[in-house]
């Protein structure tokens, strides 16, 4: 049986991730997922804090068909023990990393493997898009109660002595 381990912190899960396991597995029979924990993402430099916690992100990985396993992901310094302790054949990483000392050093102990990015999907570019709709959906619901305030305004406007308060009465 030829197992895969690939790591990720898989937060607001895409079909770019989706491909990615599937992908792994194909190359595989047994696919590990090592799975960032919330305090190791609070330790990487640059890393904004996961949407969904460790415990929904595993829940949501292990009912993906394609994924066998998920364990913890606590450092950077665990993966040689995880190749040895899990037993790998391959470990499978996203091309962003190709060439990173992160996964390198791995080939002395497994074979490595990067798979080409999806094209059109990233989870940083999922919070971009969000990000830009909450601004303009926050824009559009100011400009309306602009609007409202400024119709209350023109219905309640204090009167003025040089515009009539009430139509002339009905000559008789």
């Amino acid at each position: 049986m030829r197992r895969v381990l690939t790591y990720g912190t898989y937060d607001l899960l895409h079909w770019g991730h989706i491909r990615l396991l599937q992908r792994a597995k194909d190359l595989g029979d047994y696919l590990i997922v090592a799975l960032s924990t919330d305090e190791f993402n609070e330790l990487k430099p640059g890393k904004k804090p996961s949407y969904h916690s460790y415990e929904v992100r595993k829940m949501m990985l292990e009912s993906i068909r394609f994924v066998d396993m998920v364990v913890p992901e606590t450092s950077w310094s665990q993966k040689v023990n995880d190749v040895h302790d899990l037993d790998i054949d391959m470990v499978v990483m996203g091309s962003d990393w190709e060439g990173s000392p992160r996964f390198e050093h791995l080939r002395d102990h497994c074979e490595l493997v990067y798979l080409p990015r999806t094209e059109g999907t990233s989870t940083s570019q999922i919070r971009r898009d969000l990000l830009f709709e909450a601004i303009q959906y926050k824009a559009e619901a100011e400009a309306e109660e602009q609007g409202h305030k400024r119709q209350e305004t023109a219905r309640f406007a204090p009167i003025r002595d040089d515009q009539p308060h009430f139509p002339p009465p009905p000559r008789q």
